[in-house]
């Protein structure tokens, strides 16, 4: 019989040791629960294992991104779904005892999977549990757990006013915790702002335990957790939220143009137009295939394929009040009445997601589109010549444009009023937003590579127009190919300013300094959070 060799001595017993150390975090993990927990068997139903029947669904569950729930990526020891508050400082406690990392998941949308996966041992605190949304309509204000979804909370506002809203995002299942923490856009952004800029309290359990609200946490902590992304901080469990007007009827329109019909043009048209308008109108552009945008099936091949964009739009007002300015502003798309359609706020919602007017429930479905994907975002402040345009549709005739987009969101109105400096968030005084997003799904995982290789092309392709110096990206929009942090370790100021001053510009200096204050030891940590600021005056990554 063959003996081992020393090498592969070594690895068994450094596999052994490690799967080991594993369970060991684990096991000591839980002992550590139900020591702290003077009735443990009233929270037992909601700690999860590997060891339970149930663990792979709940953990799955609002896994949104396939690229990180393949069977090679790290899983959790535990999965723990809180009720209450209260029960949250102990699992801190005791993952702090433990050296176990600790991921808090709201909605599951996070671009990078950084709520459910980590390289270190960790545990996910799923707040899919704190959920509730209490609406105080006559004084325009409404508490929302952090594991609420956005559709619920548009759902409850509706039950209670016609004409109130928020300023939040198109999907309906992302989560209220980590889209307010990043910032939080929508279809109202231009008239009220972004989310972040509308909570007026919040409760968030810091890394000693201490379950926090506004007045106790201090103005410094609640600057850094409406824009400065909640994971650096400890666990926002909920929000306090200024709801917002809206008049009982608005008028919306969905226009597709092809290229044929001069859609590189309008876009180009758009670009001086659109975040000059009145703050009640917003227009945003979708472009790529024709097949994608409409939803139309398409056998086409090579330099046959339609391409595209649709000009989507929300006016908070009537068709009578629309029509003339469009025509005086933007003639060039041609808009007539017969393409806008009046409605509600709260249908507005079902319409930009295709949703049937008089389903207002399935707002309340938390359900998930599984999907691989990739998505980066840009900033611009200078309006991109028709040239530039025009070479974006080379990557849409390509097998990867298939399933592909790329958004141009307008900014001005109320965004261009608000200092930099007045949330984490900085991207203020910009023309647009473009995200790029390309799709893929479970039959060519295998093409995964190459699938990121064409995000990375297209984003390569915008450096000349967009904001450079650094280059300024959307946090809600993780993307970890722009610099990450130390999985072990401390991680210097000038390695996490890499990634940081892209998110931040120059509001990532107080959030190191906000950071340095309520978590010095940075428990609260991953690929891109906050670091403390022990490490800004050394290159020295070790501990």
């Amino acid at each position: 019989m063959k003996t081992p060799t020393i090498s592969a001595l070594t690895f068994i017993l450094l596999l052994t040791f490690s799967c080991s150390s594993s369970a060991d975090h684990h096991d000591d993990f839980l002992q550590c629960l139900k020591e702290k927990f003077l009735n443990y068997d009233s929270i037992s139903n909601l700690v999860y294992t590997p060891r339970n029947s149930s663990f792979s669904s709940v953990l799955l569950t609002t896994a949104w991104n396939l690229r990180y729930t393949t069977p090679s990526t790290p899983k959790p020891k535990v999965i723990i779904t809180p009720e209450h508050e209260s029960q949250i400082p102990t699992i801190i406690h005791c993952a702090e005892d433990n050296d176990m990392e600790i991921r808090t998941r709201s909605g599951g949308h996070d671009f990078e999977g950084l709520s459910f996966v980590s390289k270190v041992p960790f545990v996910i605190v799923d707040m899919i549990k704190l959920s509730e949304v209490n609406v105080d309509a006559e004084a325009k204000t409404a508490w929302v757990g952090a594991g609420a979804t956005l559709g619920t909370l548009y759902y409850r506002i509706a039950e209670k006013s016609p004409t109130l809203g928020f300023p939040a995002g198109f999907c309906p299942t992302v989560g209220v915790g980590g889209h307010i923490s990043g910032g939080g856009y929508g279809s109202l952004m231009r008239k009220y702002g972004l989310a972040a800029d509308n909570v007026i309290d919040a409760r968030i359990v810091d890394v000693n335990g201490r379950i926090l609200d506004r007045k106790s946490m201090g103005e410094d902590l609640f600057w850094a957790i409406r824009g400065g992304g909640g994971g650096s901080f400890g666990v926002i469990v909920a929000w306090k939220v200024q709801l917002v007007d809206v008049p009982e009827k608005v008028t919306v329109f969905t226009i597709h143009r092809t290229l044929q019909q001069n859609a590189t043009q309008l876009i180009h048209r758009w670009q001086y137009i659109a975040p000059k308008f009145e703050k009640d109108l917003l227009l945003y552009v979708d472009a790529g295939r024709t097949s994608y945008l409409t939803g139309m099936n398409s056998s086409q091949d090579g330099r046959n394929i339609s391409l595209g964009a649709n000009f989507y739009s929300l006016f908070l007002g009537g068709v009578d009040r629309l029509l003339p300015l469009m025509q005086k502003s933007f003639p060039e798309l041609g808009l007539v009445r017969e393409d806008c359609t009046e409605m509600s706020w709260i249908q507005s919602v079902l319409y930009f997601q295709g949703f049937p007017l008089d389903s207002r429930e399935i707002l309340l479905n938390r359900t998930i589109p599984k999907t691989y994907y990739k998505g980066t975002s840009n900033y611009v402040q200078s309006p991109i010549p028709a040239n530039g345009i025009e070479g974006i549709w080379r990557y849409y005739y390509e097998r990867e444009g298939e399933d592909s987009t790329v958004i141009f969101f307008p900014y001005g109105g109320r965004m261009a009023e608000i200092p930099e400096s007045a949330t984490p968030f900085p991207h203020r005084n910009n023309l647009f937003k473009m995200t790029h997003t390309v799709f893929w799904q479970e039959e060519e995982a295998q093409n995964t590579e190459r699938y990121l290789s064409w995000s990375s092309r297209i984003y390569s392709y915008f450096t000349p127009y967009v904001v450079n110096s650094p280059r300024a990206t959307y946090f809600n929009y993780r993307d970890l190919d722009i610099g990450v942090n130390n999985n072990k370790g401390k991680t210097s100021y000038a390695q996490a300013s890499v990634w940081g001053l892209k998110y931040f510009k120059g509001n990532f200096d107080r959030l190191v300094r906000v950071k340095t204050v309520v978590d010095p030891k940075n428990f609260f940590r991953n690929e891109q959070s906050i670091p403390p600021m022990h490490s800004r005056w050394t290159n020295d990554d070790e501990d």
